[in-house]
């Protein structure tokens, strides 16, 4: 097999192809379906998957009749039987087709099984706003998963870590999902990471150290926030990003720590603000650090709406930089709630 030439920079889309590529070269047991995947079929509708299929096979890439629960459900069945199925599910929206095999099989087995079965599967979804694709392509449904006790999810926010956390997914013996935002797949990029480096599942990283204020996210938002940082940093404020990385294992250790030093958090993601992970994270910072916050948590999400299909509509439909921005001034403008010396977490 002739050696791939691999680029310098990578974005969204290049970082799953290698990861994929790396995988399926190293561990035998690795074999990937979904819809279209195969390069007959063009390589996927995001075109991860391309050329794939043609250095491996299409026994080992396989493309499915357009049936969510046939794909899962395969999958599941194969990862009983030592395999490691990476399955693609074109858009997050249509992964709700196959609710009854991630829920109530592929989600519950390890522990109805009392440890002895594993499911070591890899659902990838793409999601996001911001493409125009309207209410039934962009939602994120990752609070909706991250209810089910047994499933992890991965949503990177740099085509870097894209690589990292999806090899750490494929050879994870749970099932994970994995989010490729639709947006960012060819808009950004980053420095190709090293052949087969993995990012653990359920460590945050704090991407930017800041000592005013703590900005909690993950995903496509993080573009943004970035933004944000930058010009506020000409001002003297700095700001700390914390990117959590995964969803599911949640790492508050770290967004702890970040928040009793800053005194104040301001979290976001694209998906819809009521019930979304960000009131889970807020309510486990007041639970430890209420007599350390000095302004009360902000949270930033999109409307309670689904995700309109007109351009102008899905604009106001998402957060912006000027919100941010604005959340993060409001955290600063705040009197302290107290005076009490904050330990650290």
């Amino acid at each position: 097999m002739t050696q791939k030439r691999i680029p310098t920079k990578i974005n969204f889309c290049q970082a799953s192809n290698l990861a994929l590529d790396w995988a399926l070269a190293n561990d035998p047991s690795v074999f990937l379906l979904g819809e279209d995947i195969a390069d007959e079929e063009g390589g996927g509708v995001m075109t991860v998957t391309r050329g794939l299929s043609s250095r491996y096979g299409t026994e080992r890439v396989r493309s499915t009749p357009i049936s969510e629960q046939a794909i899962v459900g395969a999958a599941i069945g194969a990862s009983l039987v030592g395999m490691r199925p990476v399955a693609e599910i074109m858009m997050m929206d249509f992964a709700l087709v196959a609710m009854d095999q991630i829920v109530n099989h592929a989600a519950k087995l390890r522990y109805m099984s009392g440890g002895q079965t594993y499911v070591p599967i890899t659902l990838r979804m793409t999601a996001g706003v911001g493409g125009g694709t309207g209410g039934q392509h962009a939602d994120m449904y990752e609070a909706m998963f991250a209810h089910v006790p047994g499933i992890k999810i991965a949503i990177p926010s740099t085509p870097a870590e894209a690589y990292g956390l999806l090899m750490s997914c494929i050879f994870d013996n749970d099932p994970c999902i994995f989010v490729e935002n639709f947006v960012s797949m060819f808009a950004h990029t980053s420095p190709t990471p090293e052949p087969g480096i993995r990012i653990p599942l359920g460590k945050a990283n704090v991407e930017r150290e800041g000592k005013d204020v703590s900005v909690i996210g993950y995903g496509h938002p993080l573009v943004d926030v970035r933004k944000v940082a930058e010009k506020l940093e000409t001002e003297g404020i700095t700001v700390e990003i914390v990117d959590l990385r995964t969803v599911v294992p949640l790492d508050m250790d770290t967004v702890l720590t970040s928040v009793a030093k800053t005194g104040r958090a301001v979290i976001i993601h694209e998906a819809v603000r009521n019930f979304g992970v960000g009131a889970e994270v807020s309510a486990r910072i007041n639970e430890q650090l209420m007599g350390c916050l000095k302004a009360p948590v902000e949270r930033i999400g999109g409307r309670t709406t689904p995700v309109p299909f007109s351009r102008p509509l899905e604009k106001l439909y998402m957060w912006s930089v000027e919100e941010i921005e604005a959340a993060v001034r409001r955290t600063l403008a705040a009197r302290s709630v107290t005076n009490t010396t904050c330990r650290s977490a």
